[in-house]
């Protein structure tokens, strides 16, 4: 994470709106078989848990239990060029928005593994407007669930760190945080300047 403190946010409301908007992470983990990474959507319940499954074929599935493990979640990000601030002395830099979640992992049984996966669909179901009613695991056969409950392996980290880095030209002043912004927009990256509007005030 930057070292900057500028960079930093205390807002636990809006770093728990990060992990439900974004949805999808990395898990890392040191295991005896080297450095792994997995990626996995996420669920924040609310609770101080994040919660998220692996295919049981996943490298990292029979080390995570007991163990302690780095959730990471990015947000936004995009290249600052220096023809948008006013100094043409100024060099490139990034933006970017991310989260980091250290904790430890436990194994949850199926009856939660049911409930995370009807969470997940029924927070992305309700964001696609294509293509008839919402999905809910219900309309799938009993069958079919039972062979994927067998499949994969439902998980929690309990979260007892929370390293953000919400980097938004917080340490420029407010004419060239805004020059960024409309550059970062003409390029298509409409949501990085959103947030250095709402955020980098």
């Amino acid at each position: 994470m930057h070292p900057n403190s500028a960079f930093r946010s205390d807002d636990r409301a809006l770093l728990e709106a990060l992990i439900t908007e974004v949805a999808f992470g990395m898990v890392f983990l040191a295991t005896p078989d080297g450095p792994r990474v997995a990626h996995v959507p996420l669920v924040w319940d609310g609770d101080g848990l994040v919660q998220f499954h692996l295919a049981n074929g996943n490298a990292l599935t029979r080390h995570l239990p007991g163990s302690t493990a780095l959730v990471v979640v990015n947000g936004p990000d995009g290249y600052v060029s220096p023809r948008w601030y006013g100094d043409p002395t100024q060099v490139p830099t990034w933006n970017y928005v991310a989260l980091e979640l250290e904790g430890t992992v436990r194994q949850i049984d199926e009856a939660a593994l049911r409930v995370q996966l009807d969470t997940i669909g029924a927070q992305h179901e309700a964001r696609v407007t294509t293509g008839g009613e919402p999905w809910t695991l219900a309309r799938t056969p009993p069958d079919k669930v039972s062979a994927m409950l067998r499949a994969i392996t439902g998980f929690s980290l309990e979260v007892q760190a929370w390293r953000p880095t919400l980097k938004l030209s917080q340490n420029k002043g407010a004419e060239d945080r805004e020059r960024v912004a409309l550059g970062l927009e003409m390029q298509g990256n409409a949501a990085l300047a959103s947030l250095m509007r709402t955020l980098a005030q």
